[in-house]
């Protein structure tokens, strides 16, 4: 999607707040600014801000240490701009969490999940960025379905999930967001 004045000027403030809490270097902020002032897409815009936490009017986003989501025979699911937690434990039996980080609010670079699960399937939608890493878990006559990165794979890495812990008779969803009718692919 194309930028506007307004997106840049966002951007411009962001970093500028940054570079004033000490959390950018006055080269840094020269770079990103340079970047930012002649950025033509959305996505240019935001890869500058990505290891900055989020603000929102003046007050920065904090992730909680550890969310627990306990569940038996439901459905959870976090999207719609949810703020990514250090931490999360997750107990649930013949039920299923998704996961959405397509505009998640990640403010750290690591999310631990604690996963044990019965019967049910933890599905996670990623974005450019966002790594997961099953080598930990335990699988009891379950399965990982892990779809390839594509398009966006050689973005730096915002989040990295680890998950650890057991799954029986489950499964394990990774996989992009899906297009749905009528939305355009991003330009850029």
């Amino acid at each position: 999607m194309r930028a506007s004045h307004a997106d840049r000027d966002r951007i411009v403030d962001v970093l500028r707040v940054a570079a004033g809490d000490g959390r950018l270097t006055m080269e840094e902020l020269d770079e990103r600014l340079e970047v930012a002032l002649s950025a033509r897409t959305v996505g240019e815009l935001a890869v500058l801000t990505t290891d900055l936490p989020e603000v929102v009017g003046e007050t920065p986003v904090e992730a909680e240490d550890v969310v627990r989501i306990e569940q038996q025979g439901a459905s959870t699911r976090r999207g719609e701009a949810w703020v990514v937690p250090r931490r999360l434990e997750i107990r649930s039996s013949f039920g299923e969490v998704t996961l959405d980080f397509t505009d998640a609010v990640i403010t750290q670079d690591m999310l631990h999940i604690d996963l044990q699960m019965g019967g049910g399937a933890l599905k996670l939608v990623t974005r450019p960025g966002v790594v997961v890493d099953t080598g930990s878990l335990a699988l009891n006559y379950s399965k990982i379905k892990a779809r390839r990165a594509g398009a966006g794979a050689e973005a730096p890495v915002v989040l990295r999930v680890r998950i650890t812990g057991e799954i029986s008779f489950g499964q394990v969803v990774v996989r992009r967001p899906r297009r749905g009718f009528g939305r355009r692919k991003p330009a850029g």
